[in-house]
């Protein structure tokens, strides 16, 4: 794993896709940063984090995906691999909110945001940005925030949190290939508030109860309504409110 270590950036994962974009790099490597200034969150949200206190990470993932269609298995093996991560930390009440938040109890510790691009002879390559909070412990203004320290009252080494995830990632890659059924199954246990009437907000900001299901082949949300119906909702078609 080449690791690329910078003190201030932009965005890590514009830094590696312009890496990616003028040189031939090796599957897997990372770029971190102490301090990430226009930090991206999913559609475009603002990622904001105290410098030096948290992990800001992207990692390329490339002979992965073979078909566009198959583009959630990403998230799922990413997600999935932070919560391994974290559950050897013994980080309490894991879960994943749709996509791919990551979730303690009702806090937001972490984020995950995916870019994809296709070259000309269709292969994928992919930048997975992860924000997780670690030693943050101010979160003024951000009352759904939280991080690893708050939650546990002790410091967490970003590094050995960094090595852990990235041989996550790579080990579920591995097996999402063989067996991707298996990560599936695993990411919708691990759903935030699946089985649970909840309320929500769709796009017109009319709100409705609904209880979550699981995901759909091509990543949507499949929510159970009041009239028994099952709805599939895409990134930004429905917003939880909790």
């Amino acid at each position: 794993m080449k690791l690329i270590k910078l003190d201030a950036i932009d965005s890590t994962n514009e830094f590696l896709k312009g890496l990616s974009n003028k040189q031939e790099l090796e599957n897997f490597t990372v770029v971190t940063a102490e301090n990430q200034t226009k930090g991206k969150g999913q559609m475009g949200a603002v990622w904001a984090s105290e410098t030096s206190k948290n992990l800001i990470m992207s990692i390329l993932v490339k002979d992965f995906l073979e078909d566009i269609c198959q583009i959630f298995n990403l998230n799922i093996v990413v997600s999935l691999a932070v919560i391994e991560v974290l559950e050897s930390f013994k980080i309490p009440n894991l879960s994943i909110k749709w996509p791919n938040d990551i979730m303690s109890y009702n806090k937001k510790i972490g984020g995950i945001l995916i870019e994809n691009s296709i070259k000309s002879d269709g292969t994928i390559i992919s930048v997975v940005g992860l924000g997780l909070n670690v030693n943050q412990t101010n979160f003024e203004n951000l009352p759904k925030a939280s991080s690893l320290t708050v939650i546990c009252n002790a410091k967490f080494d970003k590094d050995e949190l960094l090595f852990s995830i990235c041989d996550a990632i790579e080990k579920n890659v591995k097996l999402c290939k063989h067996n991707a059924a298996v990560l599936w199954s695993a990411y919708s246990d691990k759903l935030y508030k699946k089985g649970l009437p909840m309320p929500f907000s769709n796009q017109m900001k009319q709100n409705f109860m609904g209880i979550i299901q699981g995901v759909s082949s091509v990543g949507k949300l499949q929510v159970l309504l009041e009239d028994d119906s099952i709805a599939e909702f895409d990134i930004k078609e429905i917003q939880m409110l909790y």
